[in-house]
């Protein structure tokens, strides 16, 4: 799927002089890497759900 793109994206540039085509695929590529059994997207959404979605419970002993 990543090589398909890339040939669509070089022929979209060299034909038209578009970039927005090469830049989804890089973008897909770099979301797509997957490190022990998690992709760069997971964990983007992971953090985004660690920090910004989820509420975080804190409990404070003495």
């Amino acid at each position: 799927m990543i090589g398909v793109g890339l040939l669509i994206s070089i022929l979209a540039v060299t034909q038209t002089g578009i970039y927005l085509p090469l830049v989804l695929t890089a973008v897909y590529c770099f979301l797509s890497i997957r490190f022990d059994g998690t992709s760069i997207l997971d964990f983007i959404r992971y953090a985004g759900a660690f920090f910004i979605t989820k509420q975080q419970f804190y409990e404070w002993r003495i």
